[in-house]
């Protein structure tokens, strides 16, 4: 599980980013809101822990704006304010959960398990296609050996390509249907979730499971 931690006290920042890391997750961190929204413009994360009071652009104006740019992934908010007004307010602005400092590390990790298991909840179905396995409600695919928890995007991407084993995808029908018909970024960025995908789902010999046809797409070819 990817997360990342927007905490503007440096030492705070070290605690949870290195207590969260020993827990099993991946954890980037940003200080600030603008970095924040950066941040979670390029990666898509299974949940953001998210501090109220930032320099410059705060938790609130930042929440409001993932949710403005359709950017849907959990939000739980960490504040010292323990007013239900600003419960309230952050929770309205789009945040699915609240812990106010200070708070026990357990609870922390207590509140990521809930927000991860409801989020997996809308989405139970299985898939097997080749030597693969996958469980769309965990972000989990099984090849062998191999175990890759993947991101949201990843996933997105890696449905359009299992949808059609076999048959040549194009980069114009991955980000139509792994982003949305009108992105209006890099064409590229689809060749860099195709590389996040063969470096958890291939194996170091043997053929590729996503072949490049130049000029044109990918080709998932399971064995």
């Amino acid at each position: 599980m990817r997360l990342l931690v927007v905490e503007d006290d440096l030492k705070l920042q070290r605690v949870l980013a290195r207590g969260l890391s020993l827990e099993g997750y991946e954890v980037d961190v940003a200080g600030t809101g603008d970095a924040a929204l950066e941040a979670a413009s390029a990666e898509d994360y299974d949940v953001i822990v998210l501090d109220l009071m930032l320099p410059g652009i705060d938790g609130f104006e930042v929440c409001r704006t993932l949710r403005r740019r359709g950017r849907s992934m959990p939000v739980l908010m960490l504040t010292a304010l323990t007013g239900v007004d600003d419960r309230i307010r952050g929770l309205d602005e789009g945040a699915d959960d609240y812990l106010v400092k200070p708070f026990d590390f357990r609870e922390l990790l207590a509140r990521l398990r809930a927000l991860t298991r409801r989020e997996a909840g809308g989405r139970s179905d299985l898939l097997e296609l080749g030597d693969l396995r996958v469980d769309r409600a965990a972000r989990v695919v099984i090849r062998g050996e191999r175990r890759a928890v993947l991101t949201e995007r990843e996933l997105a991407v890696f449905d359009v390509l299992a949808a059609h084993p076999g048959r040549v995808v194009t980069r114009a029908e991955l980000l139509a249907r792994a982003w949305a018909p009108n992105y209006d970024g890099s064409p590229g960025v689809v060749d860099v979730y195709v590389g996040y995908l063969r470096r958890k789902l291939e194996r170091p010999t043997g053929p590729p499971l996503i072949r490049t046809v130049r000029g044109v797409g990918f080709l998932l070819e399971p064995s």
